[in-house]
């Protein structure tokens, strides 16, 4: 063969490839147009019987040089790059997405921001008990330079029998000792009958874990001018996290800090797991801060000094965590909380890696 041969035949295939390549860019518009009537129909995306009705039909039309299984594989790498490009599509049209608003949110909490590229720490008790447990702990917290502080009036708890909380009186408590010592609160409300209540006495309002699914709670919280504390379900995929979080905003409300407080799996050893790949792939996926609560992760004092490190270094806005001034006597998760001194302990550390860090 010929130099002039062959250039000629190279050139053919290049032509071949760009009519190949305008073929699956014209096909891609199609899916795309499919994706959206899918959508509006509320059709899955994925349809197993249509795609082997397709290959079927490849198959039977299929006389060339090229072995069956080869044609198989193309065109089945063809259909899952055109699945994903319908996802994709369906990513991009969530208002919490990082493609719908390319710039990290940042949520201010009275002069304190989350999301700015300062590590914060929100600590506080698991759950109020009274004004002088709560008052000790914010004392402790402002000595460190802390203003953030988190308290749980209403307490879901997995038996009905345990302590469910002083509710409203808890709230109570929580502003008191705020207004006293300059601390903003975070506290979890759990019924969305109690959301307009909680606006006088919280200045973060928090979704618990047990509440990430509880969309009417997630669209009342969407309607209110305050920052919403979004912690991720029990067994919550980070998709589904992500589509709790576009409940809130849906409603106008973008004022979204996520939480990451570890899943259910079958460890033990830990009273759920941390994923702490979670925490680049939320700031990946959307524009919004991202916390990790290092006591409901782990459930043990001895793990939650190395799993906010591991949080901080992997680009965590904040660290929660809970304090208590005599764990032993706790009225909920006694094992989990610090107490003053280990709570001193912990944030030095923490600062001083902070510092290493920056």
């Amino acid at each position: 063969m010929t130099t002039n041969k062959l250039t000629q035949l190279r050139n053919k295939i290049d032509e071949i490839n760009l009519e190949i390549l305008n073929l699956l860019n014209e096909r891609a518009e199609v899916v795309q147009e499919i994706g959206e009537e899918k959508k509006k129909q509320g059709v899955t995306r994925f349809d197993p019987v249509r795609e082997r009705e397709s290959l079927d039909l490849i198959i039977k039309h299929h006389h060339g040089h090229f072995k069956t299984s080869t044609i198989q594989h193309i065109f089945k790498e063809i259909f899952k790059a055109s699945l994903e490009l319908q996802e994709d599509n369906s990513r991009k049209v969530l208002l919490v997405s990082r493609k719908a608003h390319p710039e990290n949110t940042i949520v201010e909490i009275n002069g304190e921001a989350i999301g700015d590229g300062k590590q914060r720490f929100i600590m506080g008790p698991c759950a109020v008990e009274s004004y002088e447990q709560v008052r000790e702990v914010a004392i402790a917290m402002k000595e460190q330079g802390l203003s953030i502080m988190r308290g749980g009036a209403f307490k879901p708890r997995t038996s009905p029998y345990d302590f469910q909380g002083l509710g409203v009186e808890g709230l109570k408590i929580l502003r008191e000792v705020g207004n006293e010592l300059g601390m903003s609160i975070v506290s979890e409300i759990v019924s969305p009958n109690d959301v307009e209540l909680s606006l006088d006495y919280v200045d973060v309002i928090q979704v618990g874990a047990r509440n990430m699914q509880n969309f009417d709670l997630l669209k009342t919280v969407g309607k209110v001018n305050k920052p919403i504390l979004l912690k991720r379900g029990l067994s919550a995929t980070i998709e589904e996290f992500i589509h709790a979080a576009e409940y809130i905003i849906s409603q106008g409300n973008n004022q979204i800090i996520l939480c990451e407080r570890g899943i259910r799996t079958y460890e033990k050893a830990t009273r759920n797991t941390l994923d702490i790949s979670a925490v680049p792939i939320l700031k990946k996926e959307t524009h919004l801060p991202v916390v990790v609560d290092v006591t409901h992760s782990t459930g043990r004092r001895d793990l939650l000094l190395p799993t906010a490190k591991a949080a901080l270094a992997i680009g965590a806005d904040a660290i929660m965590a809970e304090v208590h001034p005599d764990p032993a006597v706790a009225l909920s998760d006694a094992a989990q909380q610090m107490d003053i001194q280990q709570f001193n302990e912990f944030i030095q550390e923490l600062k001083t890696l902070q510092e290493k860090l920056a």
